[in-house]
């Protein structure tokens, strides 16, 4: 089992990779005020939310996280494989937002 690891700044630069932008992320956004980001393998829950409360100056109420299997795939010379996503979903506190457009 790994040790509990805590969030270091430079840890938490790190660890937001892109907001998945897609029909589902939009309406879970819109009904629940939630968010979805691609984030690292090995990324915890607390780094996850200390990285959104960073970056984007808003209170996070709770963080769900997903593993998806990268699927198999045929090429022409053999047979591939798409690369292991992981996917937060991050819960924000009523009456905070987050604004991709005007984020910097």
């Amino acid at each position: 089992m790994k040790p509990h690891r805590t969030a270091s700044p430079n840890r938490v630069m790190q660890v937001l990779l892109a907001p998945v932008v897609s029909e589902k992320s939009t309406m879970i956004g819109e009904k629940n005020n939630q968010y979805a980001f691609r984030v690292l393998q090995d990324a915890t829950k607390a780094e996850v939310k200390a990285a959104i409360e960073t970056f984007f100056k808003v209170e996070v109420d709770s963080v769900n996280m997903i593993n998806i299997a990268g699927k198999k795939k045929r090429f022409a010379k053999g047979v591939g494989r798409r690369r292991n996503l992981r996917k937060a979903y991050v819960s924000l506190k009523s009456g905070q937002e987050i604004n991709f457009a005007e984020t910097k």
